[in-house]
């Protein structure tokens, strides 16, 4: 994997609970957590936008059951 520039998210408020993001020339999105940067989550803008949606819309504080 290249090297990649990760950038913090602006809603991470404390170095132990940041959450970061870096993408590729090829499209891909990667994200990681301050806590265990070795393990990455790598999906598309397209799968990540309906999570940072439900997320931004507070759909994820409350989740249903089931």
């Amino acid at each position: 994997m290249p090297a990649l520039n990760w950038q913090k998210s602006s809603y991470s408020e404390e170095a132990s609970s940041c959450v970061y993001i870096a993408a590729t020339p090829t499209g891909a999105i990667h994200l990681r957590e301050s806590d265990d940067p070795a393990t990455i989550l790598t999906t598309t803008p397209a799968r990540l936008r309906p999570l940072l949606s439900a997320i931004k819309t507070g759909r994820m504080s409350h989740p249903t059951p089931g």
